[in-house]
């Protein structure tokens, strides 16, 4: 049921005398960021593109590009080739194709369908065409790419529910290996407690039994790590509860993860034992491991 930041998807289409190809792709992010390429001359597209995706997800840096041309099949014998704009595009192109090269970067060669969809390049291409007709077609097939999209990211979640699912019983382990520790502790701790008091009784004159009492009951709290361990316990349910919830969790899992450092740091510092600090550490390893994995949870 988890879902990922990351998918991709791409499709192709056509009619009313043009072909169009789809790209969306998506990676982690904090909130949702929408990033439009689309034709500037199909009246209202990019308004209702962006408010479907809107609907559509939740969260992640999302990218989306939109190639429209005539199609070559359905160019009327009264749509011309606009000279004067083919050559300046063309010289254009060849300009950025000279740069690139002399930086060493590789650039993808354009076909002709891609030099038709410049705007201009044809005179009766696009500029007098009524758009609405083209752009309720293109809406109509977006829905499309979008179940594709959604599937992408889908089986990457599903990818990632199972790492993390294998990390939460990591951190399950850890945790019932500390309480065993911490458990077998108590007895020694207590007898080493007594005589330490012994040790001072024997020493001392006289002691003031109310300050002794708030120093051993401060000592006992220090040292205690009942409850970062029960806590501990809590977030570990969470965490599974929140693999089996429907919809965006990515956030509640960003929480959770500050809250799972936050007791083992505790733990850790009240530890004064080397078996149970070693086990603390290794529960921060995997902590930092699974917060890395629930950043890209949508």
């Amino acid at each position: 049921m988890t879902v990922s930041m990351t998918g991709f998807a791409t499709r192709k289409g056509q009619g009313l005398g043009h072909v169009w190809t789809w790209d969306i792709r998506s990676v982690n992010g904090k909130g949702l960021d929408l990033r439009l390429r689309l034709p500037d001359w199909v009246d209202g597209l990019e308004a209702l593109v962006r408010a479907d995706l809107q609907k559509a997800l939740g969260r992640g840096n999302v990218s989306l590009s939109l190639k429209l041309a005539r199609d070559a099949a359905d160019i009327d014998a009264g749509t011309r080739l606009n000279p004067v704009v083919l050559r300046a595009m063309l010289a254009a192109m060849h300009e950025v194709e000279t740069v690139a090269e002399d930086m060493q970067v590789a650039l993808a060669r354009p076909t002709a369908a891609d030099v038709l969809a410049l705007r201009g390049v044809l005179d009766a291409g696009t500029s007098d065409m009524e758009t609405g007709p083209l752009r309720d077609l293109l809406m109509a097939d977006l829905p499309h790419l979008l179940a594709e999209f959604h599937a992408s990211r889908r089986a990457e979640g599903a990818a990632l529910q199972r790492v993390i699912s294998a990390q939460i019983e990591q951190v399950a382990e850890l945790t019932a290996a500390a309480k065993s520790v911490a458990d077998g502790r108590r007895d020694s701790a207590g007898a080493q407690l007594r005589e330490n008091l012994a040790r001072l009784l024997a020493a001392a004159d006289a002691v003031d039994e109310t300050r002794l009492a708030q120093e051993l009951a401060l000592l006992a709290v220090k040292t205690d790590v009942t409850e970062e361990i029960d806590r501990l316990t809590a977030h570990i349910s969470a965490g599974k509860a929140l693999l089996r919830e429907r919809g965006p969790v990515g956030r509640k899992f960003d929480f959770l993860m500050q809250e799972f450092m936050r007791e083992t740091n505790t733990l850790c510092s009240k530890a004064q034992d080397i078996e149970l600090t070693r086990i603390g550490l290794d529960l921060k390893t995997v902590i930092d491991q699974m917060r890395e994995q629930v950043q890209n949870v949508e």
